[in-house]
């Protein structure tokens, strides 16, 4: 969700709530539904814009009809990702009701474009953007109102970041460079792990999990092996074919193809011509 400015030079900025990731308004809608109604009383200069569609978009429209909300609440319906952005700049302030998420994007791209970031405090969440750039709150009513008065108060006081600051602060957080670099670190350090064989893990299960439930846990390992067993019969590892190096002067790909750099060097030597 974003709040964002309006009003003239001696009045206080409006805020435009704005929720526009564009997946479903699911179990995300009941937290909405006591929100909007309860900030609305309190700042009648609050507007919410609320992007994305689901079963439970009709929740929202009966309350803004119950509450007669027609000019602070506006429903966009679904947002294609090239829209998202100029609908996200329109305010300051973003809001995420997710109640399970990983790593939730939308927040970055809400960050990126220079919105304070309200959310819940779920999943991987609170480890996406610094305490400066995101309002953490329980996913519960009362708490995501508190945590939308403080970023209210804090932009009608002119305390907020500037957009372009706040922008300059996240477009360093991540990049592809960054996340192919970290990507390959994981990879290398599975690599690098030792493979147990079939009666360490066994032991490891039943002393890790207790009598009864490691147990279990190791008839499952067995009969997934087992059942691992069955499909390499199946189709046997002969036949599956092998990825191969394809990087670097000494890889398979120039062992394999030395046509290559013959190439190279008669297109030197035409240069040289």
């Amino acid at each position: 969700m974003a709040c964002s400015g309006g009003g003239g030079p001696d009045q206080p900025p409006s805020a435009t709530l704005s929720h526009v990731s564009p997946g479903s308004l699911s179990t995300r809608t009941d937290l909405l539904s006591g929100i909007i109604p309860e900030l609305c009383q309190k700042y009648p200069d609050l507007n919410f814009v609320i992007g994305g569609e689901g079963p439970k978009r009709i929740i929202l429209e009966e309350v803004r009809e119950r509450y007669q909300l027609h000019d602070r609440v506006h429903l966009l319906g679904a947002l294609e990702h090239k829209d998202v952005r100029n609908v996200l700049v329109q305010g300051h302030i973003f809001l995420n009701t997710s109640l399970t998420e990983a790593f939730c994007m939308a927040i970055v791209e809400a960050a990126s474009c220079g919105l304070q970031v309200v959310s819940t405090r779920v999943g991987g969440i609170p480890e996406v953007l610094p305490e400066s750039l995101i309002i953490l709150c329980e996913p519960s009513v009362k708490s995501l109102c508190e945590g939308l008065e403080k970023a209210i108060s804090q932009l009608k006081s002119g305390a907020l970041l500037p957009p372009e600051k706040i922008h300059n602060i996240v477009k360093t957080f991540y990049t592809w460079r960054n996340v192919a670099e970290r990507t390959e670190k994981v990879y290398d350090r599975v690599a690098g792990e030792a493979v147990l064989s079939m009666d360490k893990r066994l032991d490891r299960l039943i002393s890790h999990c207790g009598p009864v439930t490691g147990c279990i846990f190791a008839l499952l390992a067995v009969l997934n092996f087992l059942f691992l067993v069955f499909l390499r019969w199946v189709t046997p590892d002969s036949i599956i074919d092998v990825a191969v190096d394809a990087t670097g002067p000494r890889a398979a790909w120039a062992r394999q193809h030395p046509c290559s750099k013959k190439g190279g060097e008669n297109n030197e030597m035409s240069k040289t011509r």
